[in-house]
Order: C-alpha cells, then sequence, then structure tokens
C-alpha cells in the first residue's frame, strides 16, 4: 500500500517540476526577446544621421573612386560557420558579408538608414527588383515636403539600380543615387550600396537567401 500511494504523490512532483521547467524557461525566453527588443529601441532613439542624404533625382554615379579601401568590395579573411551564401549585415562596423566557405567572405561597404537599425536577427531575401521605382516614405515627405513623391527607375533614383526585400518590402538591400553616403548613417532606407556592389551583390544570391543583421 505505500508503494502504490507513494508513486501518484511522486508523478505530481515531476508534473510540478516540469511545469516550472517550463515557466522558468519561457520566462528566460522572453526576457531575452524584451531585452533584444529594448536594446533596437534604443537604438533608434539614440539614432544620429552622419551627414544629409541627397535629394531623389540627382545622380552622382554607380561607384566612388574616393571611397575608404575598407568599404570597396573585396574578398577578406572571415571566419565563419554560416552556409556558403549567407549574408552577414554587421551594421556598427558598415559592412556586409557574403560567406564563401569557413574562412572566406565578400565585403561590401554599406550605408546604414535608420530602418535599418529596426531590424535584427534572421531574416530571407523575399524578392528581388531590377531597375526598381521609389515612393517616397511618410517620414521623407514629412522632413521635406518639396520633394517629388514617386521616381521612376534610372539614374538619379534613391533606391538605385537593384532592391532586395528582407522578410517583406520594408527592410531592404539596395543601391544608391549617392555614393559618397557608403559608411554613413542615413535617415532613410535600409542597407545601401554603391550600384556596382548592388548589381554584383544580386547577380550572386537568389530569393529565399539567409541575411543575418548583427548591431554589435
Amino acid at each position: 500500500m505505500l508503494r502504490g500511494a507513494r508513486r501518484p504523490k511522486m508523478e505530481c512532483a515531476i508534473r510540478r517540476a516540469s511545469s516550472a521547467l517550463f515557466f522558468g524557461t519561457a520566462l528566460f525566453c522572453l526576457l531575452c526577446t524584451s531585452a533584444a527588443a529594448q536594446q533596437r529601441y534604443q537604438a533608434l532613439s539614440d539614432f544620429q544621421p552622419t551627414m544629409a542624404d541627397v535629394a531623389p533625382g540627382i545622380d552622382h554615379g554607380n561607384s566612388d573612386d574616393n571611397l575608404a579601401e575598407d568599404l570597396q568590395r573585396q574578398a577578406v579573411f572571415y571566419r565563419s560557420q554560416f552556409p556558403v551564401g549567407t549574408i552577414i549585415v554587421e551594421t556598427a562596423e558598415r559592412h556586409l558579408y557574403l560567406i564563401e566557405s569557413e574562412t572566406r567572405a565578400l565585403r561590401y561597404g554599406i550605408g546604414v538608414g535608420r530602418d535599418g537599425f529596426a531590424l535584427a536577427g534572421l531574416v530571407r531575401i523575399t524578392r528581388k527588383i531590377d531597375r526598381p521605382d521609389w515612393t517616397a516614405p511618410a517620414e521623407w515627405i514629412r522632413r521635406e515636403p518639396y520633394l517629388p513623391r514617386f521616381m521612376a527607375a534610372g539614374p538619379g533614383n534613391p533606391l538605385g539600380a537593384r532592391v532586395m526585400d528582407l522578410g517583406g518590402n520594408v527592410y531592404r538591400i539596395h543601391g544608391t543615387n549617392a555614393p559618397e553616403t557608403i559608411g554613413q548613417l542615413l535617415w532613410f532606407g535600409c542597407y545601401r550600396l554603391v550600384n556596382d556592389d548592388v548589381i554584383d551583390l544580386y547577380d550572386r544570391v537568389q530569393i529565399g537567401t539567409r541575411v543575418i543583421v548583427r548591431h554589435n
């Protein structure tokens, strides 16, 4: 009788321990998620552009001969365990890496817009657009109401020569009408490359490519 009586008590204890473990794990995940969200919110609150953007319609070319060497497209030593073809965006250092092997990546210089700090973690390329049209964001219109609301593909288009949507149509890797903004923080856009580089990257990746965004 004693042995039989102990079994329900033991089962109840196990269930209580399992529930405690589950809720503890859930709380830990929630706290981690909240901390990451708080960090992104703080980054957006503290965001200060390092230069003014160039107005739509102005075309400064597809590349910049004066671009700093570390922002020019080049193969670099880069140790990673991510699969070949993964894109890593390092916003703090203004670089985008395309993984080519465990120890090698193709590195591109980027400019980062304020929207680029609202995204973190793993996303995928969901759409690719060759020679995109541009529609002025509402915030851009509020700040500079005299600018055009729309611009067809071509020279002077703020999205440049190519666009790769990330997880939807809000966050993007895109080109630019102003190569001098590479390496800078800008009010508008997400992750921009000079047109020569965004065309090169566009041709190397496919829809579904994994993109990891880091802010540290």
